[in-house]
């Protein structure tokens, strides 16, 4: 059996929100959801997009589709695609037009104490020669 090949989208938002929207910060994070379902499901992460407002016909976002390297798109959900992208039913449509599936993991997000939001803030700001991202 073939494994299903997907996409990881996640919602790139700006540090300055860290306080707001932690989740929405913490691409990492997003990115680490859609790998677990995927790994459940025994899928496999074929690709990992990381955008913000792209319109739904970039290039960029269905470039491994048309080359045959996706079968589905996953978000951790749509507070996420809404972030991501600029019309998620316009991408959705678009996705249904060519036979692919959109899902979005389903999973609550994470909570963010003080110190994982600290802890965010010095990954994501810190100069990344020879940063390891612990």
């Amino acid at each position: 059996m073939t494994q299903l090949r997907v996409a990881a989208i996640a919602g790139l938002t700006p540090l300055e929100k860290l306080d707001e929207e932690p989740f929405l910060v913490d691409s990492r994070a997003q990115h680490a959801q859609c790998a677990s379902w995927a790994e459940k499901r025994g899928y496999v992460i074929t690709a990992e997009l990381l955008t913000h407002a792209l319109p739904f016909d970039h290039r960029s976002l269905w470039k491994d589709a048309d080359a045959g390297r996706v079968d589905l798109f996953v978000a951790p959900s749509r507070r996420v695609l809404d972030r991501a992208l600029d019309s998620p039913d316009a991408f959705a449509a678009e996705c249904a037009r060519r036979g692919l599936r959109l899902e979005t993991t389903g999973l609550d997000e994470p909570e963010y104490d003080a110190t994982a939001k600290a802890r965010l803030h010095r990954r994501l700001s810190m100069p990344t020669a020879g940063y390891d991202g612990t």
